[in-house]
Formats: C-alpha cells, structure tokens, sequence
C-alpha cells in the first residue's frame, strides 16, 4: 500500500506538533520505503527523526476511526532511540491499553489519552526486532467509549525506514 507523501507529511506534523508543543518546526519528508515513510523535525541535537505508516486494515469497518498511525522515533540528542508510537484518532480507554503482536510475539502498551507506549526499553527493543522480522502487526486497542478496535499495519519497508531513520539522527 502506498501513501501520499503530502498527506502523511501533513499527518507526521501534526503528531509531532501534538507531542512537542506549540513551538513545533514543520516535519520534513526524507523518504518512502514501500509502506513506510521518514520523517524529520527539527535541528541538530534537538532533531528528531521517525518512521510512520498507516494501517492497511482496521476493524470494526462500521465505526469513524479518526487517523491511526503508529510511529518509531529516535531522537538526535540520544534521549530515546527506535521508540514506538501508536497513535489513534480518538482517546484510548486507559485501564484497556492496547495489544501489540508481530507473529507469536505480543507487547502490552500504556496509554497517555489517544497515544500508546511500551513502558520498558527492553521491550521496546523486542517489538522493534520482531518487527524488522514480521511481514505485519495487529494492534487491538479500546475507545473511551468502549469501542473494541483492531488494526493491521504492513511491516514492508520498515527496516529500510530505520536504517534510514538511524543515518538521519546519528
């Protein structure tokens, strides 16, 4: 599945937008990688470089899903390195965080309103190495309201993305 780089370079600034402030720089498009685009914001030590992709599925078809990517980010200054994001079009139920699994391997994240983290580094590490093996990803999350969801993200051209993620914000 292919994205428009324009759309998603709108989409990639408004997410960094939401997680850096108001002070925000405008997000830079640095490249498309089959279902995977790279990203930049910002200068020197304070850059901050990410792979982003949109899924290729999400369930229940009947229900406004909002924009849902998820997003692995490193930043230049070494603050965080390959940290996965997933990021919802609505606010997430946070006693129901949401569900990650590539293959046989799941990870379980914590919300923060409509985004989701893994809490531990190591297990961040993990899910970033299944998914450089994986060929998709399921996340299964739960609206506010209630609302079981479910989405599937392509895995093609991840690795490509963050080799290319590390080179920017070395």
């Amino acid at each position: 599945m292919k994205f428009s780089p324009l759309g998603l370079l709108a989409a990639g600034s408004l997410l960094l937008a939401l997680s850096c402030g108001a002070q925000a720089q405008e997000a830079q498009f640095r490249g498309d990688f089959n279902d995977w685009m790279v990203f930049t914001r910002g200068e020197g030590d304070a850059m901050v470089c990410y792979a982003l992709t949109r899924p290729t599925d999400a369930r229940p078809g009947n229900v406004e899903h909002g924009d849902v990517y998820f997003l692995v980010s490193t930043w230049k200054n070494n603050s965080a390195k390959e940290q996965p994001n997933f990021f919802a079009g609505y606010t997430l139920r946070p006693d129901s965080p949401p569900n990650v699994r590539v293959g046989s391997d799941r990870f379980a994240m914590f919300v923060s309103e409509n985004e989701s983290f893994i809490e531990e580094p190591a297990q961040e590490n993990r899910l970033v190495s299944a998914m450089r093996r994986g060929s998709d990803m399921r996340v299964e999350a739960v609206s506010q309201r209630g609302t079981a969801t479910a989405y599937t993200f392509s895995l093609s051209g991840v690795t490509a993305s963050l080799r290319e993620v590390e080179r920017l914000c070395e």
